[in-house]
Parts: structure tokens; sequence; C-alpha cells
């Protein structure tokens, strides 16, 4: 007896409904499903990665705390017809604190007292179209008035004639360092931006160093600094060692060490310039966790879109197109080892920034 057997089917000659074979149709399924679990990962993780940078930054309500009693904020230059309004001037305080907070901080010279003070102070006023900008350092140790400033507690401080600089840090936190670069200068600060002693260094480090050149020995046992003259590639501790060294260079006042920070402000534009983060979004994240991790700023940038937007404003700012200066000073008459503002040409150049 014969029997009739219907053609033999294999996996590969099944056919859907539409007449392409089912096992393509599998592959081509599972491939969209890990494309899709791939593409819900990279989300999942860009939406932690900015979430976790933007709770590193930490936010202080300057303006509301000062109100209205401040210096007028710096008009943009008219457009022309037709054309987008430029980005108007800004002005930062942008300060390096000396915090205690952490031990990473205390390790890495910020002393085991309490309280904090700003061991770097810079005034950095950008142009209209944010293609050239200013830096402007203040010595720690010039002496200035010391406005009343209001504490987060209620209440506010005395105000201080005679007292260095850097005390308003501590007596007022950012709001009365805010208050006392205007009472100095004239000039509004529109936005503060501070970081501290661990996220200097890790800024650094995550940048692969800098480069800088000095011009003369540092010895300086008190920042752990040690270097010949000549080109250096720093680390991030050797970086901020630079930034705070001043028994080591010159007469061991704090104009020396105002140099080098300005130098190390350069530094720092030319390797994130020539850093190919925007082609390297790994390295672009280790920069911007370390660059957040010990920031903070005013509440007109406490949050990554902010900062980003400030940062996309400046991208036609280069390293060679930043002026560093020091504010004028002369010796303080009573005090050798203070310094105090050179009048006239101090309020000429704050007057150059308005």
């Amino acid at each position: 007896m014969s029997r009739t057997y219907g053609p033999v089917v294999t996996r590969d000659t099944e056919q859907d409904d539409a007449g392409r074979p089912a096992g393509r149709r599998r592959a081509a399924l599972r491939a969209a499903g890990l494309i899709t679990a791939g593409a819900l990962l990279l989300g999942v993780a860009a939406g932690w990665a900015y979430r976790h940078l933007d709770r590193n930054i930490t936010g202080v309500d300057i303006d509301n705390a000062l109100g209205d009693d401040r210096p007028a904020r710096a008009a943009a230059a008219p457009s022309a017809p037709g054309s987008p309004p430029p980005a108007g001037p800004l002005t930062l305080l942008l300060l390096g604190s000396d915090s205690r907070d952490s031990a990473a901080d205390r390790e890495l010279g910020g002393g085991h007292s309490g309280g904090a003070r700003s061991d770097t102070a810079m005034v950095v006023h950008l142009d209209a179209g944010r293609t050239s900008a200013t830096v402007v350092s203040i010595p720690r140790d010039t002496l200035v008035t010391r406005p009343s400033c209001p504490l987060p507690s209620g209440g506010s401080t005395a105000v201080a004639h005679g007292v260095m600089f850097n005390t308003a840090y501590e007596a007022g936190g950012p709001v009365c360092a805010v208050k006392t670069a205007e009472s100095l200068t004239g000039v509004r600060m529109d936005h503060y931006l501070e970081i501290d002693f661990s996220g200097f260094a890790a800024l650094v480090d995550a940048l692969g160093g800098v480069d800088v050149t000095t011009g003369e020995d540092i010895d300086d046992d008190k920042s752990r600094l040690h270097l010949r003259a000549g080109a250096h590639h720093l680390d991030g501790r050797q970086a901020l060692a630079l930034a705070r060294t001043r028994h080591g260079i010159g007469d061991g006042s704090d104009l020396g060490r105002t140099g080098l920070q300005q130098t190390l402000v350069k530094a720092l534009l030319e390797r994130m310039s020539g850093a190919g983060l925007l082609t390297d979004p790994a390295r672009l994240y280790r920069v911007a966790d370390a660059a957040t991790a010990g920031l903070t700023t005013d509440t007109g940038l406490d949050s990554l879109s902010e900062l980003t937007d400030l940062a996309r404003s400046l991208r036609g700012l280069t390293a060679d197109r930043v002026k560093t200066v020091t504010m004028p000073v002369v010796t303080a008459p009573s005090d050798p080892n203070r310094v105090v503002a050179a009048e006239p040409a101090a309020s000429r150049l704050w007057a150059s920034l308005r």
C-alpha cells in the first residue's frame, strides 16, 4: 500500500502570512527586541547620569538674599534688525574655597579647623558676544570694608573695616562673598561659582592633567610643591598645590600666587579645548562629574541644563582671547603684609567691566 506524504517543510521554508520565511521574521524580531532593550538601557543610563550630575551641584539663592540693593546689571548691546539677539555681557565671581568639609579636602590641604575661606577670588567678565573675557584676580590679602551681610539663620553680620577680602566667605558664605565683591568693585556679579580643593584636583585629573611652565624654582613645604623652573605636566594634586603656593615663589606674598593661578586658568582652558570631549562621551562624563562634584553656584546656574547653556555660549572663547590681570594694589599703610586697592587705577579697571 502506498502512502502519500506532503512536502517536507523545514523552519527555513516556513512562511508567514506575508509570504516571508518565518525564521527570518523571528530573527528580525529578536534583533528589534535587542535594539529596543539597548535603547532603553541607554535611556536609563543617560537619565541616571543626568540626575547624578544635576544632584552634584549645590545652589545658593544669592539674588533673593541680597535683594535690590546691588549694582545694576550690564545691558546687552542692541542687535541689527533681523539678526538674533546677542548673548549679553556676563560677570561671574569665581572662588576656590579651602573647605574642610570632607576628608579629601583636608588631605589636600584644607586643614583641620572649622570653617573655610576663599583661597582664590577672580572676577570673570565675559563680553557681549562671549568671544573674549577678562579675568581679574583679587589678592586674598586685600584689606576692604566688609559690608553687613544677611545670614541664612536670620540676622546679619556687622560691618567690618580693614579686614582681608577672603574673610567675607568665612563670615557669611557665598552671599557675603558676592556682596563684598560688589561693594569693592561696583560691578554686578551675575553669577557665582565656587569649587573646593578636591573638586579642582579631580577636574584636573579627569582632563588628564595640565601643562604649565614656571619661570623659577618652586620649593614650598606648606603647599607640598617642589618644581624646577621649566615646563611641567601636572596632575590634580600638583595643580592644586601650584594654585596655593606662595612661600616658595617670588617675595612670598599673595601676588606671586595670583600670577600662578592665572597661568592655571589659561592652562585649563587650553586643555579643555584640546581634550576632544565632544567625541569621547565617557571622558566627557568623567570631566562633567568632576567639575560638578565640588561645585556651588547661585540658583541661576544650579542645574546641569543651565550650566550647559552657559558652556554652549562660550564655544567661541579660546584661551588666547582671555585676558588675565590683577587688581592694582599697593602695600597697606597699616600693615606691610597686606595690600589695598591702588586708586584711581583700580576704579578705572572696574569701570571698564560695567
